[in-house]
């Protein structure tokens, strides 16, 4: 079984900076990619940004510039760093963890950016 846990949200105002991780343990034979995705009130789930096994990574056009993802392998866990943020980046943000054992979703954590 796999578990993931996440971290770094919170309350910021409109223009700061937060950092998420999201930390994955359990019986990980073969990690693959991992991703955020974030939810606000009223809307779908959308992709914020992923990052594969070799460290390619993709972003929301929202975010380019923003926002970096990255890895740490040796610790299956991934991060993302959140700077200018407005308030429309609030949201409740989800990790997700794609491995040979399966998909997963971390509980979220709610980032809310005041303006």
């Amino acid at each position: 079984q796999v578990q993931l846990v996440e971290s770094g949200g919170g309350l910021v105002q409109n223009g700061g900076s937060l950092r998420l991780s999201c930390a994955a343990s359990g019986s990980i034979v073969s990690a693959y990619a991992m991703g955020w995705y974030r939810q606000a009130p009223g809307k779908q789930r959308e992709l914020v940004a992923s990052i594969t096994g070799s460290s390619r990574t993709t972003y929301a056009d929202s975010v380019k510039g923003r926002f970096t993802i990255s890895r740490d392998n040796t610790k299956n866990t991934a991060y993302l760093q959140m700077n200018s943020l407005k308030p429309e980046d609030t949201a409740i943000y989800y990790c997700k963890f794609i491995a040979l054992e399966g998909v997963y979703w971390g509980q979220g954590t709610q980032v809310t950016v005041s303006s």
